[in-house]
Parts: C-alpha cells; structure tokens; sequence
C-alpha cells in the first residue's frame, strides 16, 4: 500500500473571530501545492482514495491533489485526520477503506507523528512544511504498521520558493 502523506498548503491568518477550521489557502499557498503536485503527478502518482481533514485548509488541498493528479473518486473527510487525532485513528480509517494508494490531506503535528509511528521510530522529527508531500508504503496488516519512508517533496524542491 502506497499512503501519500500531504500537508494543507499555506493558509490565510485567521481572521478576530474566526474559528481556526475556517481559515483557506492562500494564492501562494494553491500555487505551490499545484507545483508539489505537479512533480507528484510526473511521477505517476495516481490516488486510488483521497482522505481528508474536515477543516478548510485541507478540504482545499485535497481538491486541488484531486485535480491536479487526475482523481475522479470521491474526498473523503474525516475527523481522524484532524489536527489533534492520533496516529492510530488515522490507520484504522485507513483499514476501513482498502485502496492501494491512499492520498491524506491534513495537519502538523498529526502527520510529523503518523510518520514517525509508521516507521516505528519514535523520536524522529520531521520538518513536515506546509504543502510537502510524502509517500510511505506499508502492508495493511492490522496491527502495527511497518512503513518505509520512500520520499518526501518541498515546495521549494518542486520549483517554488
């Protein structure tokens, strides 16, 4: 199974007032998420699955991975991928829809600690960028995942600054 980790792209400050789950991408953050995602797609990466936080940002970011790597199903959302949710919610959500390519949208710290569970390495520490893209693969096997981090792409590695 490929589980391509991808963290919502830059968003806009929240507004006084505003809930932080309404904050949206910002122009510059669609831009280098669409140049992360273009490097993703020259690569053939083709989601069979996209999950999704529920919260704006990343609904935003699973749309356009969507678009920009050609995926016709439907975005999932789910609150195992919000920000506070365990590494563990995250893994069963994917146990419970089988696909060989799994493509999350979501948040830090959620996504530095879901790679650092899945490579059973405890105290790595990832510097998860906004807009990164990472592809682990593992075997769905319900208990303990063993993953292999494969890659991991920046924005300014795909061409942005």
């Amino acid at each position: 199974m490929e589980i391509y980790l991808l963290r919502h792209g830059i968003a806009a400050d929240a507004k006084p007032g505003e809930p932080d789950a309404g904050r949206a991408l910002t122009p510059e953050g669609k831009q280098k998420l669409k140049n992360v995602l273009s490097r993703a797609r020259a690569a053939k990466v083709v989601p069979d699955l996209i999950l999704t936080s529920p919260l704006r940002r990343a609904v935003e970011t699973a749309r356009i991975a969507g678009e920009v790597l050609g995926y016709a199903g439907e975005i999932v959302q789910t609150p195992a991928l919000a920000p506070s949710s365990a590494p563990e919610n995250v893994w069963e959500e994917i146990l419970r829809r089988p696909a060989g390519r799994v493509l999350l949208a979501g948040h830090e710290p959620l996504f530095g600690e879901f790679l650092s569970w899945m490579l059973n390495s405890p105290y790595l520490c990832v510097n998860f960028r906004k807009g990164a893209l990472a592809r682990v693969d593992a075997e769905p096997t319900p208990a303990h995942p063993r993953g292999v981090l494969q890659w991991l792409i920046t924005a300014r590695l795909a061409g942005g600054k």
